[in-house]
C-alpha cells in the first residue's frame, strides 16, 4: 500500500516484491547483460560479516587521495577510478557531483496537481485510500515507470509538495509568529532556505505572506541557497512567475559548505528535507581497546568498491568524536563491548571480529552548525527530516541506499553502488543534534571549536572536580547561556538567541501551526497528520 509508504519515507514508491535486480558497481546497466545471479561472493554486496582485515593491499592504498570537491572540479562525466577517498567524500561525490551526481542526473520531485497554489482536494477525498489512489496516478502523470530496465528517472515526493500549499503556509505562520513576537517593525523579516527543490515551500510561503501579512511582506528578504544548478533555475522563473522580485528573492548556486557570507542582522534559516542527505562517516572501534577507526574506500581501475578501515586522521571526524565525548553522548556499540572484561572474552572467542560493528555519524551536519554559528551568529534554526528509516543497510544510525527500476522503488544492502544512480539518505538523532547544536552556539563570539578545545570533559556541579569551587557555584550562572544581543529581549524575558531549541513531533508542530480544516478528508481522518510519523522538527 502506497500508505505504509508515505508514512514512513517519502521517497519510497509501492514494490514489486517478484522483481529482483543485479547491479554492477562498474558498468551501467545493460539490456543485454546477463540476469543470472552471480554464486561467487558479490563485489557489491561485499562481505558483510562484521570482521576486519588488514589485508589492503599496496596498489590500492598508493591510490591517491581525493575530496568530493577535487572531483567536483576535475568536469570528468565519469566516476572516477584509482583513487581513495572518505565514506564521506564518496557519498558526497556520489549524491552531488555535478556531473553524474544523484541531484544532477536523476532525481525529480513529484508535483501535486493545479496551479502554482492548489494541490489536492483534500476535502474531496472519501478516506485515505482515495487520497492514497490520487497520489498512485499523480506519480504514473509525472511518468514515475520509465522504459529502461535499469535504474532511471526516480520520482520521489516531500510533505512541502504533498500538502501544498498548507505545509508551506503552516510553516510560514510559524516563522511570522516568532517575528511578530521578537522584532517587527525594527528588523528586516530575513528568511534563508537551504536546498529549496522546485521552490514550491518558498512560493507558498511568500505568497502567504503577500496576502496574510502585507506590512511583513514589505520587510521580507528571502534569500535560497541551492547546490544544484538546474533546480536554481527552475526557483527563480518559478518565483519571478508569481511576483516575487528580486527585491524580495534571492537564489544562490552554491553549497551551505561553500558559504561565507556573514548575515548580522536576526534571521531564520530553514532546512526542510535536507540534511537527511548530508554524507556521514563511518566508525568502527577496536573491540580491545575501544580505538576508533575512520572507514575509506578505495575505487580499482575497474571501477570496483574495496572499503577499509584506518586510524582516525580527519581532521572533521575527530573534532565530531571529541564533541560526543563532551556532550556525554555514548558510541554506539553492543552490549558485550561496553564492559572491559567482557571486551577480552570476546576478543578471545574464536573467529571474533576485532572491529564492532558499522556506526554513521554525521559529520556534514556538524559542518552545517559550524557554518551556522560562523555566518549566521544572530540566526534561529527550524530543521525538519526523518528521525528513523526503514530498509536501511546494516550499522547504527545506517542509510537507505536505494533506486527506482520501472517505478519500483529498490533498497540495497550495501552503501558502495555506482554513483548516480542510488539514493542514499540517513536518519536524524534529533536529540542528540539538539545537544550538539546548543552547544556550538554557546561558544564566546569568535571561537572556533576545534578537536583540541575540547579535551576535557564537561564541567558539572554534580560531580567531583579539581577545579574551583566559584565554578560549580556559577555553573547555571548568563555566563554559560548564549549572551543578549544590543538589549532586545522576548516576550518570555529571555535575550533574543538564548532561548533554547526543542524537538517536535511532525503532528505536534503541524497541529500548532497548521489549517487542519483544509487538508481533512470527508471521514475526518487528516493525512497531514497521520502521515510522516517518523518526521521530527527542531525549533
Amino acid at each position: 500500500m502506497l500508505r505504509a509508504s508515505l508514512g514512513r519515507a517519502r521517497r519510497y514508491c509501492w514494490r514489486r516484491r517478484n522483481l529482483k535486480a543485479y547491479f554492477s558497481s562498474s558498468l551501467p546497466w545493460s539490456d543485454n547483460a546477463p540476469r543470472k545471479p552471480n554464486h561467487e561472493k558479490d563485489k557489491i554486496n561485499y562481505n558483510p560479516d562484521i570482521s576486519f582485515s588488514a589485508d589492503v593491499s599496496d596498489e590500492h592504498l598508493s591510490y591517491p587521495r581525493v575530496t568530493a570537491n577535487e572531483l567536483a572540479n576535475i568536469g570528468d562525466n565519469a566516476p572516477p577510478k584509482r583513487v581513495r577517498m572518505l565514506v564521506r567524500d564518496f557519498i558526497e561525490d556520489a549524491l552531488y557531483n555535478p556531473h553524474y551526481g544523484y541531484f544532477s542526473k536523476q532525481a525529480t520531485i513529484l508535483t501535486a496537481p493545479g496551479e502554482e497554489n492548489e494541490g489536492f482536494d483534500f476535502n474531496g477525498f472519501k478516506d485515505s485510500a482515495h487520497f492514497e489512489s490520487a497520489v498512485a496516478n499523480r506519480y504514473m502523470e509525472c511518468g514515475s515507470v520509465t522504459e529502461t530496465e535499469g535504474p532511471g528517472r526516480q520520482i520521489w515526493h516531500t510533505p512541502t509538495e504533498l500538502f501544498k500549499p498548507w505545509y508551506g503556509q503552516a510553516i510560514a505562520q510559524c516563522l511570522v509568529s516568532e517575528y511578530l513576537l521578537k522584532y517587527f517593525p525594527y528588523e528586516d523579516f530575513k528568511i534563508y532556505e537551504l536546498g529549496a527543490g522546485n521552490g514550491t515551500l518558498a512560493l507558498n510561503i511568500l505568497d502567504y505572506l503577500r496576502v496574510q501579512f502585507p506590512e511583513v511582506y514589505d520587510r521580507t528578504l528571502y534569500t535560497i541557497i541551492e547546490i544544484s544548478e538546474p533546480l536554481a533555475r527552475i526557483q527563480r522563473e518559478r518565483l519571478r512567475r508569481a511576483g516575487h522580485t528580486k527585491r524580495t528573492v534571492h537564489v544562490h548556486h552554491r553549497s551551505i559548505f561553500a558559504w561565507t557570507q556573514t548575515e548580522r542582522a536576526p534571521c531564520y534559516v530553514l532546512a526542510a528535507e535536507v540534511v537527511d542527505n548530508f554524507a556521514h562517516d563511518v566508525v568502527r572501534y577496536d573491540v580491545r581497546t575501544l580505538g576508533p577507526f575512520q572507514g575509506e574506500v578505495a575505487v580499482d581501475d575497474a571501477g570496483e568498491f574495496i572499503p577499509y578501515y584506518t586510524r582516525v586522521t580527519d581532521p572533521l571526524v575527530s573534532l565530531f568524536l571529541s564533541l560526543r565525548r563532551r556532550l556525554h553522548h555514548e558510541p554506539a556499540l553492543p552490549w558485550h563491548l561496553r564492559s572491559a572484561a567482557l571486551r577480552r572474552i570476546y576478543a578471545s572467542l574464536p573467529f571474533a571480529p576485532n572491529l564492532s560493528p558499522p556506526e554513521y555519524i554525521p559529520t556534514r551536519m556538524l559542518s552545517f552548525l559550524r557554518v551556522l554559528r560562523l555566518y549566521f551568529p544572530l540566526h534561529r534554526l527550524l530543521l525538519t527530516d526523518f528521525s528513523s528509516l526503514p530498509d536501511a543497510i546494516s550499522g547504527t544510525n545506517a542509510p537507505v541506499v536505494q533506486t527506482s527500476i520501472r517505478g519500483t522503488m529498490i533498497p540495497c544492502q550495501t552503501l558502495f553502488v555506482r554513483q548516480g544512480y542510488f539514493d542514499i539518505l540517513f536518519p536524524t538523532a534529533f536529540e542528540p543534534l539538539r545537544d550538539m547544536y546548543e552547544y556550538i552556539l554557546e561558544q564566546p563570539a569568535g571561537i572556533v571549536v576545534e578537536a583540541d578545545d575540547l579535551d576535557h570533559p564537561r564541567v558539572s556541579p554534580l560531580i567531583p572536580s579539581s577545579s574551583s569551587l566559584s565554578l560549580g557555584m556559577h555553573f547555571f550562572s548568563p555566563s554559560n547561556r548564549r549572551p543578549p544581543h544590543d538589549g532586545i529581549s522576548s516576550a518570555s524575558g529571555l535575550a533574543v538567541g538564548e532561548r533554547k531549541s526543542s524537538v517536535y513531533s511532525h503532528a505536534e508542530f503541524m497541529g500548532t501551526y497548521a489549517n487542519l480544516r483544509k487538508t481533512q478528508l470527508r471521514n475526518g481522518e487528516n493525512p497531514m497528520l497521520d502521515f510522516y510519523q517518523n518526521v521530527q522538527v527542531l525549533f
